[in-house]
């Protein structure tokens, strides 16, 4: 067992919000927290659209891939953090939760999707605060 947090963000697809979120959480705090990401029924792809923005920031998720939400993956992680997927989460008893509503991303253009990327942004980094995890700059 890692002394390091871990947090799963799952969405729908997993190719948007979590992996906008994703993305955020190894900007902002590098290798000191273990991060997954994860959907109930993940895209063949990474939303294009997200891959622009993040890229706009400094986060390069190209390499990214969509994945399915396993057992293990909420089993293993100290916080899990839906993003839209409502009851098709996975909830274990003793697991931190939090849902953050935030608009999907998908077939929307980039205009659409920035306030989305810097909503997840000040998200991760109040979660990363909440963690005890400092920001790096």
């Amino acid at each position: 067992m890692s002394d390091k947090p871990s947090v799963l963000f799952v969405c729908v697809h997993n190719a948007g919000r979590s992996q906008m979120a994703a993305g955020w959480v190894a900007l902002l705090a590098g290798d000191r927290v273990e991060v997954r990401s994860a959907g109930t029924e993940p895209a063949a792809a990474v939303n294009p659209v997200a891959v622009e923005a993040m890229a706009e920031v400094g986060v390069d998720i190209t390499a990214a891939q969509p994945r399915v939400l396993t057992l293990d993956a909420v089993e293993t992680s100290d916080v899990v953090i839906t993003m839209g997927c409502g009851d098709t989460c996975p909830v274990l008893p003793g697991k931190r939760y939090l849902d953050w509503e935030l608009a999907d991303p998908a077939g929307r253009p980039l205009d659409e999707v920035r306030p989305v990327r810097d909503d997840i942004g000040r998200r991760v980094e109040g979660l990363l605060a909440d963690l005890g995890v400092p920001v790096r700059r």
